[in-house]
């Protein structure tokens, strides 16, 4: 039985950067991952995505260039060539991080990792003993139990699609839902967003997800709110035949859930360890990311605190700080800030309107909405809408929210100053940018 001060259970970007850090300090690592080491983000996730969100933008983008005196014919998109090119830049990055392992020193196995008992882990015909386990194997999609599902998708296998479809529905109000249906709508899919609740985005700012319903709408999409999938069969010519619950049919070549990720703990064998979970079959943890069992954690989206990579990325490094390079720090989980590639994309920091009214006696809000200098010159009618949210007693920025291009380019700075605890007169006393879409933000006077 090989013997380790830590053994990571999860190759993705929480257990890398774990098992990287703490070898750095000099521990004895070892790392298991059943499938490619960079985790959903990087092999089926954010990177791959926001790769297709770049290629559906350009239809509009070659549209829109004719008001500026560029003559551009468009000869169609082909599928099979963004998905090719796709899949080089995932194997290079694959390769990344098996090398950054490599280079720590970390000990790489391929295979899916189990729990024997609290210090031992069994990966395929290997047992490694550990003074401490890891546990960072992320989520997997949620699929109902509905007639004919097998017929559907998840957002893994949407990577891997041979051919473009025609037409598509998307189910789900979340991001990886429209998301989707901005990149099936750009490349020319006749597109639907099935959404069972009264507006997509919950736990977004309620402007900013009325605004992005009206967005997505006028770009096509045809959005579908207080319906669900009642069922899906296949036709002779081996499409999908979906039944809504309003009673309606649609037929359709592709039908895409994208409802929803579950923490991914089935093949772990926890209960031999004893380890609890919580309502959602996340791993539950302290502010250590300690499990009920002192020598075994988790970090990332299996423990269902924020589902973001960055997160994960934080959540691994202050563990292996704290447990291995004696210095002690934890992960920080207020005013994380984050972005929804839909079209038109969002960044998002702090607390909604909502929220803040919840927690505070006295906000201020400030919204202005409209159309940016880049689509003046076009037929282009997409708006944007930026919002700041004050706690008014102590003049504390608490929230700021946007939805329009390079959304989450300019929210990466704003959050920054949230962080720093910045107030409406800092934001107010800051020089603007100028021509640019950021400058907003300091120019907002009126309040709501």
């Amino acid at each position: 039985m090989s013997k380790y001060d830590l053994v990571v259970i999860g190759g993705g970007s929480g257990g890398v950067r774990a098992a990287r850090i703490a070898a750095g300090h000099g521990a004895k690592v070892a790392i298991c991952e059943e499938y490619r080491y960079g985790g959903t983000c990087v092999i089926r996730g954010c990177v791959p995505k926001k790769m297709m969100v770049y290629a559906s933008h350009f239809a509009e983008e070659f549209h829109d260039s004719a008001s500026y005196g560029w003559s551009t014919t468009i000869n169609g998109f082909d599928w099979s060539t963004l998905i090719k090119n796709k899949d080089q830049e995932i194997d290079r990055l694959n390769g990344i991080y098996i090398k950054l392992l490599e280079n720590a020193g970390v000990d790489i196995l391929h295979g899916t990792g189990s729990l024997v008992d609290a210090n031992t882990v069994a990966v395929g015909n290997k047992t490694l003993s550990a003074d401490k386990i890891l546990i960072a194997t992320g989520g997997t999609p949620f699929m109902p139990e509905i007639p004919g599902i097998e017929h559907a998708i998840s957002s893994n296998e949407v990577f891997h699609l041979d051919e473009q479809p025609k037409s598509a529905i998307v189910v789900g109000g979340g991001y990886i839902a429209v998301e989707f249906a901005g990149i099936f709508n750009g490349i020319g899919t006749d597109t639907s967003l099935l959404y069972r609740g009264k507006q997509i985005l919950r736990g977004f700012d309620n402007d900013i997800r009325q605004h992005l319903a009206q967005e997505i709408t006028k770009k096509g999409i045809d959005l579908q709110l207080n319906n669900n999938v009642e069922s899906i069969a296949l036709t002779n010519d081996k499409r999908k035949r979906v039944t809504f619950t309003d009673g309606r049919e649609k037929v359709v070549d592709c039908v895409l859930f994208a409802t929803g990720r579950n923490p991914a703990t089935a093949a772990l064998a926890l209960d031999k360890a004893g380890i609890a979970l919580g309502r959602k079959g996340e791993i539950k943890v302290d502010q250590y990311s300690r499990t009920n069992i002192e020598n075994i954690f988790a970090v990332g989206d299996v423990t269902d605190r924020i589902a973001l990579t960055p997160v994960a990325t934080m959540e691994g490094h202050a563990f292996a700080d704290t447990f291995f390079g004696n210095n002690e720090r934890l992960a920080d989980h207020d005013n994380v800030p984050s972005a929804v590639f839909s079209q038109p994309p969002i960044g998002s920091v702090g607390l909604s309107t909502e929220e803040a009214r919840d927690r505070f006696d006295n906000v201020d809000t400030y919204t202005s909405e409209f159309r940016i200098l880049k689509h003046t010159l076009t037929e282009n009618t997409e708006r944007t809408m930026m919002k700041l949210i004050v706690d008014a007693d102590s003049d504390k920025v608490v929230g700021a929210h946007m939805i329009g291009p390079d959304a989450a380019e300019i929210m990466q700075g704003i959050a920054i100053a949230i962080k720093a605890g910045a107030t409406k007169t800092h934001f107010n006393s800051t020089v603007g940018i100028h021509p640019s879409t950021a400058e907003e933000f300091c120019t907002m006077r009126t309040k709501d």
